[in-house]
């Protein structure tokens, strides 16, 4: 069930409230590397994330503890994600339930309901991974990890934050925290 339903813009989400997720996959001369991410719908920052060389349900279960140890959001967070096996998988709804965290999922085929998500991955290719070869899986491990947490959760500007970067935006009280519905 999406529990979304496409409120992405701002004001309508706080911060730790909604996060998003979603799965791109980058070509290296050594093979593909997968990347997890998971953004916070409110304030646009990414606040987990994980890579690896599989796209096995152990990627998205990496990147979950990230984002609850960084953030220690409330209980009731909704998580939401397409429906891929990896989202969808046991392990994942697991780990889910043991961070009391509600599950919201895409209708089938709609891209759109992700669109936090999406637009992360459009703005990390364009910028960063269509700009360059990947001899490595290393050196693009390495690019990814400077991209979000040097370059993007710190100095990008986001339009729907109102020209700032989501650490200036958190930082400003914009999207402040606020406590989630339980439902």
């Amino acid at each position: 069930m999406d529990l979304i339903k496409r409120a992405f813009g701002p004001g309508t989400t706080l911060i730790d409230r909604a996060w998003c997720s979603d799965i791109t996959y980058v070509r290296t001369w050594e093979g593909w590397l997968y990347v997890a991410a998971i953004v916070d719908v409110g304030s646009r920052r990414v606040v987990g994330w994980a890579m690896a060389d599989h796209m096995r349900a152990e990627l998205v279960c990496d990147a979950l503890p990230m984002a609850v140890h960084s953030r220690h959001p409330q209980k009731g967070l909704i998580f939401h994600s397409d429906r891929g096996s990896q989202y969808t998988s046991g392990a994942f709804r697991d780990l889910l339930e043991r961070h009391a965290m509600r599950q919201s999922l895409s209708a089938p085929g709609q891209c759109w309901d992700n669109a936090v998500a999406e637009s992360f991955w459009a703005t990390i290719k364009e910028e960063l991974v269509h700009r360059h070869p990947w001899p490595t899986r290393v050196r693009a491990r390495q690019a990814i990890f400077e991209f979000i947490e040097v370059f993007y959760n710190r100095h990008r500007l986001h339009s729907s934050l109102g020209y700032l970067s989501p650490a200036e935006y958190e930082a400003r009280g914009r999207g402040q925290r606020g406590t989630v519905d339980a439902a």
